[in-house]
């Protein structure tokens, strides 16, 4: 067994205005901190672009038209203050959904242990109908709906510990039964959601708000008091985890004290529940992260964290 690593050149076409903090840097960081020798035996794919009946397990049809219509032919749209749609902002948008769903069929099909998907725009903000906060699809719900759908899972499991809550994620699972969404961030921040008695339909979504300032041990203790124990009581049959790496202590747009040991705490812990009652089924995407250097550090502790699941 061993670990995927799903990008596409495609990804980094989306472009921003100048200074704006998802930026193409963020990638190219990400991509060069996994170029080293220790990571020579990743399983390197090329991104599919997701089909619209893949999206459309997600979002309606309404909602893939209107970024269509607001897709330029040049220049940049603004569709809020935050997100800017240019020519190639939805291909690689599609590469990012369709990097979840190939990663998805090749765990599936036992060909690796687990994948990370290197992708932007990320997806963790779009909600049903809206884009928002520099995403346009959901992402993970995405490839959560294609396992479920293509695969006949029952159950999956999302966990994001990206420090803005995933507010998209949350709406998009909100009234299925069978997506079980947790989320460890920062509030009060941007988006405004996430607090502890939002809890979903059908109790399935657990919301850990942590304070400014807190530290990892913080965050590892509602991890391990939260976020674990209900992960594993509701047995997933694959584990999605939304990678955001924004709770660094150095990252510009926030205030928690994270640093890449914590980010490969959780990504190990939530591995032993993969390993106890899926197989070892994982499958991660990137969501946020700006200051580009503990980005990259923490995106490789991370990938290293997979791999030594994948090839233990």
């Amino acid at each position: 067994m061993s670990t995927a690593l799903l990008t596409h050149s495609d990804c980094l076409a989306h472009v921003t205005p100048p200074d704006h903090p998802e930026q193409v840097g963020r990638l190219l960081a990400v991509l060069a901190a996994l170029e080293g020798e220790e990571f020579a035996y990743l399983v390197r794919v090329d991104a599919p672009l997701a089909e619209d009946a893949q999206i459309l397990r997600a979002h309606p049809a309404e909602h893939l038209a209107a970024l269509v219509a607001q897709s330029p032919t040049q220049g940049l749209s603004s569709i809020d203050g935050d997100t800017f749609i240019g020519p190639w902002t939805l291909t690689a948008a599609r590469r990012g959904a369709g990097a979840l769903c190939a990663a998805v069929d090749m765990v599936m099909a036992g060909e690796v242990r687990n994948a990370f998907c290197a992708i932007r725009p990320p997806g963790h903000h779009a909600e049903t109908r809206t884009a928002m906060g520099f995403c346009f699809f959901g992402n993970v719900v995405i490839g959560a709906r294609h396992a479920l759908e293509a695969h006949g899972l029952e159950r999956v499991g999302i966990v994001d510990f990206d420090v803005h809550h995933g507010n998209g994620t949350q709406d998009l699972v909100w009234n299925d039964p069978r997506i079980f969404f947790a989320s460890t961030q920062q509030m009060p921040l941007y988006p405004g959601t996430g607090a502890a008695d939002e809890t979903g339909a059908f109790g399935q979504i657990v919301n850990v708000p942590l304070p400014a300032g807190a530290s990892g041990q913080v965050f590892r203790a509602g991890m391990l008091s939260r976020v674990l124990p209900a992960l594993e009581a509701f047995k997933p049959q694959m584990i999605f985890i939304s990678a955001g790496f924004d709770a660094h202590a150095h990252d510009p747009l926030a205030n928690l004290n994270l640093t890449e040991a914590d980010f490969a705490w959780a990504t190990n812990r939530l591995c032993d529940v993969a390993d106890r009652v899926c197989q070892g089924r994982v499958v991660s995407t990137l969501e946020g992260g700006y200051d580009l250097g503990s980005l990259a550090s923490s995106a490789a502790t991370h990938v290293r964290a997979l791999m030594e699941r994948g090839y233990g």
